[in-house]
């Protein structure tokens, strides 16, 4: 794991600009630093050390030196790549993942991304042609941005990078704050920093004669295959196995994350790490730490847990945005961020369970499709009636309920974890309601047209959700600790069988991830395969009604950037209600906070 960053201009001190970008972002490599620089191009790489130590080191050549690459991930299938490479006459020097790429990029030039299994973001300069070459994973694991500004174009793995470039004028992106309110991330490739863009999952960029060319070179499909359950099972369990086996690949020991539930305990039973990380509360129902020792105890392997506190998350908040780059309300940043620490204190690479709710099926929403099958065969036209009837009366669960139901999915369903009505985002911003949940999803209803809901939906999470907040803070908070995390469940491979589950084998009125807990049933020796979902619970609800946390959060909800983009009356409504458990709004609460601590740590400080 690594971090790099690239700029192409004309101007002068490239030298100097290019290591104030590596030095912002020297937690992702801690353990060494490499630079091109030829010409208009200066390439910089932070190294973390995970594989061929010895000879690994980036910038990295081709034979003739005539194609440069810095690269930030792992090459799962690189063993095979270079022994195809070297049967096509191309000759290696060392034995890392690295080289493969630069030999892949002169045998299958743009095509390269789509022979890579692994996850991976990197630039590749060729100096003849000049053309510089970008590249980021099927399902973005490894993030990558870029911006450019009149005739310099800069890149780099965090947006941080950026910031102490010269003609780079830090200027909030106002526009996308209503998106954010609904998601309670940022959903687009637009971010928050007005010119700085995300390079999407599953792209390549090409930058060549100040020109952006930009290729989708995958693309998401679910696609039913007749098999019987049993079929369906042993092939999770083959393909997983062989995903774990292959995120096992390193030259120093791989430890992994533990929590309570199916998704960690099924990749821990399966790779069987020496040492094993949890973090929970002190508060019983938001502590996982008894579960996961329970299962590192039948496993035979060690157990490492630490509980947070309350002052300590509060205490870490401001650094925590810092790292993130981009504003989240996901109360499990802070618990990666915590467990990340912890865990590299020991080893350099952790597993990780992220992915499996999104390719199997794994969220109770989904289990209305199937629960209330009856209401959906009432006429359309009187469901919508229905729904704008109960949309006059304030915001309760019944009421959700109808209004959600009486619209076409498309018009209502933005994410699992949506946050915000767009009628209530309306209310509480002032005048910046630019872009709405529906807009941001659009294009992905259109290109899932005529698949089912559930599909739709498993859609819409996976590009959003798991993409653009998931795998973001996952990313984010263990390089803030220079730890590698690796997801075995977010593999292209694992989606191949996963995509071709019938929806029965994911979600029934019984259960979800149906066939996912079976094939994890054979090997999780307690009985968290059948455990409820928690993913990784923060008692933020609770806490926000202590005096300290309530004082600290009202007093950030009435400051002057609060009073410029929001109805603060609207605001301290919400927060009494929720202090005086009126009504639980500390999810609506915690999302406008964490905007305006990360606003504090990026525009005021």
């Amino acid at each position: 794991m690594c971090g790099i960053a690239g700029i192409v201009t004309k101007r002068e001190k490239k030298e100097e600009i290019i290591k104030k970008m590596s030095e912002r972002i020297k937690h992702r490599g801690p353990d060494g630093e490499g630079y091109f620089i030829d010409g208009d191009i200066a390439l910089a790489h932070r190294r973390l050390s995970i594989i061929d130590l010895a000879t690994g080191n980036q910038p990295m050549f081709n034979e003739d030196e005539s194609i440069v690459t810095v690269y930030n991930g792992e090459i799962y299938n690189y063993v095979e790549l270079r022994e195809e490479l070297k049967s096509l006459g191309h000759t290696f020097k060392t034995s890392s993942d690295t080289e493969v790429l630069v030999h892949g990029f002169e045998e299958w030039h743009t095509d390269l991304p789509k022979h890579l299994r692994g996850m991976f973001a990197f630039a590749i300069y060729n100096k003849n042609t000049k053309e510089l070459f970008l590249a980021r994973d099927n399902f973005g694991i490894k993030p990558l941005y870029y911006t450019k500004i009149n005739d310099t174009f800069m890149f780099a793995s965090e947006i941080k990078a950026f910031l102490d470039t010269p003609n780079f004028k830090k200027e909030l992106n106002e526009e996308i704050l209503g998106a954010y309110l609904e998601f309670s991330f940022v959903p687009t490739n637009e971010t928050f920093f007005k010119g700085v863009f995300r390079l999407d999952a599953g792209c390549s960029l090409l930058y060549l004669d100040g020109n952006i060319t930009i290729d989708k070179y995958f693309k998401l499909d679910f696609k039913d295959k007749d098999q019987t359950f049993d079929e369906a099972v042993s092939s999770i369990s083959r393909v997983m196995q062989d995903s774990v086996s292959r995120h096992l690949l390193s030259d120093v020991e791989v430890g992994s994350f533990l929590s309570s539930g199916i998704d960690s305990s099924y990749i821990v039973s399966l790779a069987k790490p020496n040492k094993t990380y949890t973090v929970g509360y002190d508060i019983d129902k938001y502590d996982e730490v008894s579960y996961a020792k329970d299962l590192a105890d039948k496993l035979g392997i060690k157990n490492t847990s630490k509980v947070i506190t309350m002052e300590e998350y509060m205490q870490e908040f401001p650094n925590i945005m810092y790292y993130l780059d981009e504003p989240t309300s996901d109360p499990a940043a802070i618990s990666l961020y915590f467990v990340a620490k912890l865990a590299a204190q020991d080893v350099k690479v952790v597993l990780s369970g992220e992915g499996a709710d999104e390719f199997f099926g794994g969220y109770n929403y989904y289990r209305e499709e199937v629960d209330l099958k009856f209401y959906n065969k009432i006429p359309y036209f009187i469901r919508h009636f229905i729904g704008k009837v109960a949309a006059l009366f304030p915001e309760g669960y019944g009421f959700n309920f109808l209004v959600r139901r009486g619209e076409k999915l498309e018009n209502s369903y933005i994410g699992v974890n949506r946050n915000f009505s767009e009628k209530m985002a309306k209310k509480v911003l002032v005048n910046n309601y630019k872009l709405r949940g529906i807009d941001v999803t659009k294009d992905t209803y259109q290109e899932f047209a005529g698949y089912s809901n559930i599909h739709k939906m498993q859609a819409i999470d996976i590009k959003f959700w798991l993409m653009k907040d998931i795998l973001l803070k996952a990313d984010r908070m263990t390089m803030a600790a220079s730890l590698e995390g690796r997801v075995p469940f977010i593999d292209k491979e694992v989606f191949k069988v996963a995509s071709t589950l019938p929806i029965d084998y994911k979600v029934t009125k019984e259960n979800t991830k149906v066939a996912l807990r079976a094939a994890a049933k054979e090997v999780i020796p307690t009985a968290a395969y059948k455990k409820k979902k928690l993913g990784f619970p923060v008692p933020i609800r609770e806490w926000l009604k202590d005096d300290k946390v309530y004082n600290e959060v009202k007093n950030t909800l009435n400051n002057a950037v609060a009073n410029k983009y929001f109805n603060t009356k609207l605001l301290n409504k919400l927060l009494e209600q929720h202090k005086n458990n009126k009504k639980d709004n500390y999810r609506k609460i915690w999302t406008i906070y964490s905007f305006l601590k990360w606003y504090e740590v990026f525009f005021e400080s």
